[in-house]
């Protein structure tokens, strides 16, 4: 009986070991590819601002109808409007946000960006 004891935590010793080395290179990976998606984010939500921005106080189209303009991809970005700041937020889930305002005789400006 002592052999199978010995055999049964060697075992979890093991599939102990095989969980830390693969949470280690997840956690690797992840970190390797987290600096590019959040300059993905970054890009993608300030596209999105500045065009939907242009589109709705620009040309003057709906903000439902600015939405169709996104490129594909852009489907988890979310974009709202404040009428009377006459800006649109483009957000990316609890990762990016970026805003850009009307501005007369500049058009649509992004908000300074602080990296």
């Amino acid at each position: 009986m002592a052999i199978r004891g010995t055999r049964r935590t060697g075992t979890r010793q093991r599939r102990w070991w095989i969980v830390v080395i693969v949470a280690a290179a997840l956690g690797a990976v992840i970190a390797v590819l987290a600096k590019p998606a959040i300059g993905y984010a970054s890009a993608g939500t300030a596209y999105s601002a500045r065009v939907a921005c242009s589109c709705h106080f620009v040309a003057g189209r709906s903000m439902e109808d600015c939405e169709k303009d996104q490129i594909a991809g852009m489907e988890l970005v979310s974009l709202s409007a404040d009428e009377d700041a006459r800006s649109v937020t483009a957000s990316l889930m609890f990762v990016k946000e970026d805003e850009a305002t009307f501005r007369e005789g500049f058009g649509c400006v992004l908000k300074e960006w602080n990296s």
